[in-house]
């Protein structure tokens, strides 16, 4: 069984994007994701992948599309998240989004490691209410940005038994 964690960063309303790029220039939640995740692979929606422009580096990149023509080189691709899940064949793997890729891979899930910024931004794309009664926060990190200023926190939750 593999084993799922949905990454995201968030603003104080649950904003994560607008016009599919980040409202928000925070380099230690890059780098912290870059750490997290490479050596891992990692699933996104296809306008995610687009925002991004290029597969990432050091990570096996599994693209959710329902359109069955679209392709990348070094990208593999799945109809679903479901599909996208069964490619990991047991390794551990993590949702990096977009917005109806985590409400849909949000049942699914083992872990969620969520960048909470304490700041609102204009954002068109949110992540789903984190419903209490399933999730259980098991680490924090506050931390100040000394490029942008942001009061931010490195939060994870697991999945109550």
């Amino acid at each position: 069984m593999s084993k799922l964690t949905i990454i995201v960063a968030t603003d104080a309303q649950r904003g994560i994007g607008i016009n599919n790029t980040l409202p928000w220039k925070l380099p230690e939640d890059l780098a912290h994701f870059k750490r997290i995740t490479t050596g891992h692979p990692i699933i996104m929606g296809r306008k995610t992948f687009d925002s991004i422009g290029r597969p990432l580096p050091n990570r096996r990149n599994i693209v959710v599309t329902r359109n069955q023509q679209w392709s990348h080189e070094g990208v593999e691709t799945a109809g679903s998240i479901e599909a996208a899940i069964a490619l990991l064949d047991g390794a551990e793997g993590f949702v990096i989004g977009g917005a109806e890729i985590y409400k849909q891979s949000m049942q699914l899930a083992d872990q969620l490691i969520v960048t909470r910024i304490a700041q609102t931004f204009d954002c068109d794309a949110f992540f789903p209410e984190i419903d209490a009664d399933a999730w259980q926060e098991t680490a924090r990190e506050e931390h100040t940005s000394e490029k942008s200023a942001l009061h931010y926190a490195f939060v994870t939750l697991r999945r109550k038994a």
